[in-house]
């Protein structure tokens, strides 16, 4: 079996071209991550998944997209359901909100593994503070660090029993950012004991498979690089306090709030002690700079890859109809 690299990639459209075949083939990139400007339907959707996996020879490749429900939602009416946001399951009662997110999910993952994706950017679980930008917003569970934990793991076991992996983000905490990373880099200046109530829901879930980093400064660790590019952060925050040993990817590079090449950006991610380079768009002359620094998958980062797939597991027994009808009558403004 070839070597595979240590990155994620996009692709323009809805069929891979002549150009991007042959970039898959010679960069062989770890997955493929997949927008709303990839997708137009079922068929065609399973058709580019295909075609990705046959390219890099490898069945479980991972395929990934954002589909959290509300305004971050790949797949999207009318050919697939519309799903409540995080924050929209406060309207049902406190004790059946856990049950209703996993359903909610499982219902996300029937609709993905499906169509063959297998890894789901979701959950958000940035707990929202005062003065926090709202790219986070409803996108939270809740302003308490208790109940989205609780909400969060929901939300994954719901994506595992479905046959799909989540990624847990932003790792360590969004949710005092007071900018759009995907705009600027946010700074955030709380103390540390401020921010370990913010780590304190990562900590709950460290035993997930996948996180994905956040790219903002926490001054109080790193006051110079951003938790994507910082040792610091990952080794004393993320793999320290936190407790995560699994696969920790990065955010997009191509976001606003990392500045350099895609080559510095990418060496430095590597360097800080991610798994996993994260590029989202389709420039093929980035996506070559991402591929020639990323490094081969192997060691202790292709360890944590391995595991994470071992997490996949055939889709378990469930009544779609019934979640869905029950989904509906907790959260009737959902559509």
């Amino acid at each position: 079996m070839r070597d595979v690299r240590a990155f994620i990639c996009g692709c323009a459209g809805s069929s891979l071209t002549d150009d991007e075949r042959a970039f898959l083939r010679r960069a062989a990139p770890w997955g493929l991550i997949l927008f709303a400007r990839n997708i137009q339907n079922r068929a065609q959707v399973k058709a580019i998944i295909e075609e990705f996996r046959e390219i890099s020879g490898r069945a479980d490749a991972p395929v990934l997209i954002d589909q959290e429900g509300g305004r971050v939602q790949r797949l999207r009416p009318p050919e697939w359901r519309r799903y409540p946001a995080a924050a929209d399951f406060n309207a049902a009662p406190e004790q059946e909100r856990a049950c209703l997110v996993r359903q909610g999910a499982r219902l996300i993952a029937q609709d993905l593994a499906e169509v063959g994706i297998n890894v789901d950017c979701m959950p958000v679980i940035d707990v929202p503070a005062p003065g926090g930008h709202d790219v986070i917003g409803d996108r939270a569970y809740s302003d308490d660090p208790g109940m989205t934990a609780l909400l969060g793991r929901a939300a994954c076991e719901g994506l595992l029993d479905g046959g799909v992996l989540p990624v847990v983000k932003h790792m360590p905490g969004h949710g005092r950012a007071g900018a759009d990373s995907h705009l600027a880099l946010p700074v955030v200046s709380a103390s540390r004991r401020a921010l370990e109530t913010d780590f304190s829901t990562f900590q709950a879930l460290s035993d997930m498979p996948i996180a994905m980093t956040a790219h903002v400064v926490y001054s109080a660790v790193d006051p110079d690089r951003p938790a994507t590019l910082s040792p610091k952060v990952v080794s004393e925050v993320i793999r320290g306090e936190i407790g995560f040993d699994g696969l920790l990817m990065s955010d997009d590079l191509s976001m606003k709030a990392l500045s350099g090449s895609f080559t510095e950006k990418t060496e430095g991610l590597f360097a800080a002690g991610l798994d996993m380079a994260l590029y989202c768009w389709a420039d093929l002359k980035e996506a070559e700079e991402v591929a020639r620094a990323a490094p081969i998958l192997d060691g202790r980062r292709a360890r944590r890859a391995a595991r994470a797939l071992e997490r996949l597991c055939p889709p378990q027994p469930f009544d779609a109809q019934a979640a869905l009808a029950r989904l509906d009558a907790a959260l009737p403004t959902r559509a």
